[in-house]
């Protein structure tokens, strides 16, 4: 092993890529090592400083049952605990799946969901580290209630500060919860697999939201907001199935009115740009209302939901793949003997056709050429 005042050099920079790969990995307990590709900087570059801090034995790979991940070593903890005491000394305190993470398959699957969500966040230009938002999850509310001026992503663990409360959330399948302006997004991630629903976990913690976040802790900014959900997976090609067997389930949970909006995101670049769109309501206006020229006024109240009309024809912007809307889009049309039009990414026309019946026609959006217009490209990290 390398001297620790070497190592000590390599971390040293809170801007550098090594700091940002053992912060993640510190937040998350292991890192998946597929979840490098989505990180900022060069391939190359990023292969560089992962085996440099190999060589320093401040983080190893540890792979079983099919998945590989980065952790932490112990010389890491503490000389991120010796540098920077305040952000990283709580993260190392008392035996959650953070500090002391388990071995089992169910276990790590859930550090993963949870490091990839925080890719997600990160690359959208979400607020996600514990230092760079309010502090906002407390056993007690603050004397002095903060205000999420840009949006902030806050952990399952950092709900978890709630004490005795968030107890009564224990089985739930949400990864933390996003907050921005005007809106709260519970944020879920199925990987490459269907998410196996606790119904009543969920509600719990929909009403614990409700009443600790919206009523108790921040009502001024909150108090009127209807809550939303987002959904990570994998791919497109998983959205067919987690909606059909949502409809199999006793629950009905995606689409039985529990959420206001019930987004779809993917775990890769696509799912930042939508991600960071949700994020970002002047754009998203801008992107509807250039979607809307030469159509008709949408017509509230219809028996068919729309954002626009094409004559008698309603029309829905469903590039933000809102699941339930969209399927009410398409039963509502199929009842009536309507026809419709639905706009999405192209990305997404392939899931969105197997998804929709013959009555919904399907105009995509390119996306390549959405994003070279609307968004930069992300900074490299050196």
């Amino acid at each position: 092993m390398r001297s620790m005042k070497k190592s000590k050099e390599k971390v040293h920079s809170l801007d550098s890529f090594s700091t940002l790969l053992l912060t993640l990995i510190a937040l998350s307990g292991e890192f998946p090592t597929e979840q490098i590709i989505r990180l900022p900087s060069t391939g190359a570059y990023k292969e560089k400083v992962i085996k440099s801090l190999k060589n320093d034995g401040l983080i190893r790979t540890y792979y079983h049952d099919g998945l590989r991940g980065l952790r932490l070593t112990a010389a890491a903890k503490k000389q991120l605990a010796a540098d920077w005491p305040d952000r990283f000394v709580p993260l190392f305190t008392g035996d959650t799946m953070t500090n002391a993470p388990k071995y089992t398959v169910l276990h790590r699957l859930r550090l993963h969901r949870m490091a990839e969500t925080l890719v997600s966040m990160l690359n959208a230009g979400i607020s996600s580290f514990p230092w760079q938002k309010p502090v906002v999850f407390t056993p007690t509310p603050l004397d002095q209630a903060p205000y999420i001026e840009r949006p902030a992503y806050y952990s399952s663990r950092e709900l978890k500060h709630l004490g005795a409360a968030a107890t009564k959330i224990r089985n739930s399948r949400a990864v933390g919860v996003l907050l921005t302006d005007g809106n709260v997004f519970t944020v879920y991630n199925t990987g490459p697999a269907l998410m196996k629903w606790e119904y009543q976990a969920e509600m719990r913690l929909k009403a614990l939201l409700q009443i600790e976040l919206c009523q108790n802790r921040l009502p001024r900014q909150f108090g009127g907001a209807g809550q939303c959900a987002i959904l990570f997976g994998s791919d497109m090609e998983q959205l067919p199935a987690l909606l059909d067997a949502d409809t199999r389930t006793q629950h009905h949970f995606i689409q039985d009115g529990s959420y206001v909006r019930f987004y779809f995101l993917t775990n890769d670049h696509h799912g930042d740009v939508l991600l960071e769109l949700l994020c970002s309501p002047d754009e998203k206006a801008a992107l509807d209302s250039t979607l809307a020229q030469g159509l008709d006024p949408p017509r509230p109240g219809w028996p068919v939901v729309n954002d626009a009309m094409d004559g008698d024809s309603p029309v829905l912007f469903g590039y933000t793949c809102d699941m339930p809307r969209i399927k009410n889009f398409d039963y509502a049309l199929h009842i009536q003997h309507r026809t419709g039009l639905l706009y999405c990414f192209d990305f997404q026309e392939s899931a969105l056709r197997e998804l929709c019946g013959p009555n919904v026609e399907i105009q995509c959006i390119d996306f390549e050429a959405y994003e070279r217009s609307v968004f930069h490209q992300p900074q490299e990290i050196d």
